[in-house]
């Protein structure tokens, strides 16, 4: 009898004594299901978000195709600006924001948010945000100046996997991006040039290594050689106006290229395909990249995406045409 009294205290010892090294038992999945907030760091610093979430708003392009994919219900969020290719731009229940230029804030209002995933266009109306739903919290994951777009793009995914529970998809869309990335780096052949264009009403305009809207941050990603460097260029949605003979000039022997109309206006009866601007200009018909076929443009939807899904697969997209050649 002393030997079984013996033994049970033993054991209970044991379960004690491993309580006591682990500070506490492992919580249940339950315990874990509930809880109460999450804290993450956006531009803005240290951000606690209340759980769980039943109303959230969404605002920054960047966002709108991953919270998709992941079956997140939003309350309001920035119709107007949302790509054709997006499930949202359909769901009527969705109460509209505007756009950018005509804003309907005070919309915000009825959908009692907790989260509001604000940036891009509508960055300008965080603090209009913050009066209107004083109890949400404003959640900005801009791209920062001086930081590198990939990274850039990584983090607000990261961010976001924390919040709505995705790290495992949020991971997978950021291995997809470096994995992308690493093939095209690794069949560019660096004595090859390459231009960045972009083409908007019927004008074919150039966007300048490093800073240019969507394409100038590729030839630092990638490290790619310029055809051609301009002083003094812009970061404007359009590109810069530069004739097409001085483009011509640089010959590249890769251009790589947005179409900046085809999310915005390829329903209108005077719309030119990029593709048709580049291929039938007189000027550009003799450059390297024209006649052999090396133009690769972004997704069509880019300019009202710019996602992390745009990149990987435009990425890709340059991959596959390096490896082909």
């Amino acid at each position: 009898m002393l030997k079984k009294h013996l033994l049970t205290f033993a054991a209970t010892a044991a379960v004690l004594a491993l309580t006591a090294c682990g500070g506490q038992a492992a919580a249940t999945p339950e315990e874990t299901a509930a809880a109460t907030s999450v804290t993450v760091e956006d531009n803005n610093g240290s951000q606690t978000i209340n759980l769980p979430l039943t109303s959230v708003v969404a605002t920054d392009n960047r966002t709108f195709e991953t919270l998709s994919d992941w079956g997140v219900k939003l309350t309001a969020g920035a119709v107007a600006l949302m790509p054709k290719t997006s499930a949202y731009k359909s769901d009527t229940s969705i109460i509209d924001l505007g756009s950018h230029r005509e804003p309907n804030l005070e919309a915000v209002v009825a959908a009692v948010p907790q989260l509001i995933v604000n940036g891009q266009r509508f960055a300008q109306f965080h603090d209009d945000f913050a009066k209107l739903a004083p109890n949400a919290t404003v959640l900005e994951l801009d791209p920062r100046e001086g930081e590198a777009l990939d990274a850039e793009l990584k983090r607000p995914t990261t961010v976001l996997g924390e919040v709505f529970g995705k790290q495992a998809e949020a991971k997978k869309l950021n291995d997809d991006l470096d994995a992308a990335i690493a093939r095209a780096k690794k069949a560019y052949t660096k004595d090859s040039t390459v231009m960045a264009l972009i083409t908007s009403g019927g004008n074919i305009n150039y966007a300048a290594p490093g800073n240019g809207r969507s394409l100038g941050p590729v030839f630092d990603i990638l490290g790619l050689t310029p055809a051609l460097e301009v002083k003094d260029a812009s970061t404007d949605h359009q590109g810069d106006d530069i004739s097409v003979e001085a483009i011509a000039d640089s010959n590249p022997d890769w251009i790589i290229a947005m179409d900046r109309d085809a999310a915005t206006g390829a329903d209108d009866p005077t719309y030119v395909a990029g593709k048709e601007l580049l291929t039938k200009s007189d000027a550009l018909k003799n450059v390297t990249a024209s006649k052999e076929g090396n133009v690769i443009f972004m997704p069509n939807d880019s300019y009202t995406n710019e996602g992390i899904q745009t990149y990987t697969e435009f990425f890709n997209a340059i991959a596959d045409a390096f490896e082909g050649k």
